[in-house]
Order: structure tokens, then sequence, then C-alpha cells
């Protein structure tokens, strides 16, 4: 995505207003979807989800944008790898999860691969150093968010088909609100070039949105983060393949890539591990959508329920009806 977004900002240099398009065309690929498949909810339980969207991709969405024009897709792509540290941490500082050998070893190896980052010898002509401050506070946001979503996503019964386009809603309100207060009555001139401009990379965050909030309702933090963070390796290679010339991706960028996603992966292996006891989240999977499932199950792996024959989650007063109808059954669900 981050590729696709320095080609949008080659046309369009405007990286808020191109954050508002991303969003846009994102929540219409998301709502698209949650329509095709009328996954059952309850209005009152998403509230939660637009708490989470206003964090990410509302705020972090304009830093990200913004880091890939000053400091580029390669760059950017690999300081984002770095997300699975952050997340961990806050997971361990909240959550009150051991710390293992592994974790501190694959922490040392992210901060070998930033080292790396830091002394390159050859950088872009337009590389600017802010492009890393913007790229490290959206890092920081989106480990927030990863964290928050798996928190709700443990006893919501929103779907993941509904709760990725709320989010989105939430995130799109929140770049436009910030237009809206810093340009004025000039916030939305030039959007409909810039939606044209920015519409590949918009179609791409959709569609990764959905598979990401599918993972995350399936899996831990610890094994979808990294999992996540391999978009480093991605970055890099498509950015070396489409942008070479301006990229110039060399062997400490590549690899600066390469240990901050091993280390990434070794945190997230060292965390599951010591959550293996833990009981998996429930299942909120919607019939009908076999590829975002399929998507699903690459990133969670063997926290995945097969999707077939999968039930859409109940509403509240279907749940509430069950229990009235048998007592018995609501105790029982309780003490497990």
């Amino acid at each position: 995505m981050a590729v696709a977004v320095r080609f949008a900002l080659r046309s369009h240099d405007d990286p808020e207003l191109g954050s508002l398009a991303m969003s846009t065309i994102a929540l219409a690929v998301t709502g698209a979807i949650a329509l095709a498949a009328r996954p059952a909810f309850d209005l009152g339980e998403v509230w939660p989800f637009l708490v989470a969207g206003a964090i990410a991709p509302g705020v972090s969405q304009i830093l990200f944008v913004r880091a890939v024009r000053e400091a580029g897709a390669a760059r950017t792509s690999v300081l984002m790898g770095t997300a699975p540290l952050v997340a961990v941490a806050i997971a361990l500082t909240f959550l009150d999860e051991p710390v293992s050998a592994a974790l501190l070893v694959g922490a040392a190896l992210i901060v070998a691969g930033g080292f790396a980052l830091a002394n390159e010898r050859v950088r872009p002509e337009d590389f600017r150093r802010l492009g890393v401050l913007f790229a490290v506070g959206a890092t920081v946001l989106f480990a927030v968010r990863d964290n928050v979503l798996r928190a709700i996503a443990r006893d919501t019964t929103v779907d993941a088909l509904v709760a990725a386009p709320f989010s989105l809603l939430a995130g799109a309100t929140t770049v436009a609100l910030y237009l809206v207060v810093t340009r004025r009555g000039a916030w939305g001139r030039g959007y409909g070039t810039t939606l044209r401009a920015f519409l590949p990379a918009g179609l791409l965050f959709g569609l990764s949105y959905t598979a990401l909030f599918q993972a995350y309702y399936r899996g831990r933090v610890s094994v979808v983060a990294p999992l996540v963070a391999t978009e480093s390796l991605w970055g890099v290679a498509f950015s070396a393949l489409l942008l070479r010339r301006t990229e110039l991706v060399g062997r400490r960028l590549v690899a600066g890539a390469i240990l901050i996603v091993a280390g990434g992966v070794l945190i997230g292996a060292s965390a599951d591990s010591a959550n293996a006891g833990r009981p998996p989240a429930r299942d909120h999977a919607a019939p009908g959508t076999t590829l975002v499932l399929a998507k699903a199950s690459s990133l969670g792996r063997g926290r995945v329920r097969p999707w077939l024959g999968a039930r859409s989650p109940e509403t509240r007063q279907h749940r509430r009806k069950r229990h009235s109808d048998n007592p018995g059954h609501g105790l029982a669900e309780r003490a497990r």
C-alpha cells in the first residue's frame, strides 16, 4: 500500500486530502462487503469501533501518508514493521504478560534493524528525517489500535465485517474534521482529483482492512501483528521493483527490513507461547465470506476456526430470548 501511496503523491501532492480520499474509498469497499454478507448486529454495540477508528486509521492515516511523502515508501514500510514491538510492549504493560528471553532477543533484532536503517549511506534526494517521526507516530497509533481492537473482539457480538466499515467511518470523519479545522472553507478543494489519484491505494486499503479485522477477531495480537509486519519486506521488494530510481533500496535497508521482521516474528512467537493457555476469541464469521476468511486464515493460522458452517453472531435481543427460554444454558455459558 505504501508504494501505491507513493505513486498517488506523485500526481497529487496533498497528504491530508489523500488520507481522506483513501479512507473514503476503503469505507466504500468494506461497506460493500458488509452489505453483501448482511451480518446481523446491534447498533448500540458499535461505538467502541468508532473510538478505535478515530485513533487508526483516523489520526494515524495522516501521519502514514505524510511519512511516505517525506521518507519514501520503502523506509516507511520498514519503520512500520516495528509495530509488533510497540504492540506487545503495550500488552505486556497493561495485561501483565511475562517477559521472556525470546522477547528480549526479538526486541534487540528490531533495534538492530533500526540501527541499520539509521546508518544508511545512500538515501533519496527528497528524503526528510521528519518522515521518520511521522512513521514512528503512525506505528504507535496502529499498535494502540491493535490492542484496543483485540480487547473489543473478545466479547463483542458485532461481526468483523460490520466493525471494519464503522471503524473506517470514524477514521474518515476524523480526517475530515482535521481538514475543516486547518483549511476551513477550502477543506474539500481538489477532492475529486485526489480521489482518482488515490483510488488504487484506497482499494488496497479497504481489502486489507477487512482481512485485518477478520484476523484480529480470531488471533492474538502477538500472532497477527508480526504477520502483518511482514509488509516491511513486501514494501521494500515492491519499492525496489517499481520505484528503483527514486527509493534507492540498498543493502542496509534490506538488512534492516529483515532484522525487523525477524524480531517481530520472534516477539510474536514468544508472546504466543506465554499465552497458550488463554481461550481464543469468539468466532464472528459471517456466511458467504469465503475469500475474506481464507485471507484471515493465512493471517491467524492455527487460531482460526474453519469457515465452513460458520454462523453469524447472535444479536443481543436473540441472546436474551434464548437465555430466558433456557435459563440453565445462560448459567452454563457464564460459568465457562
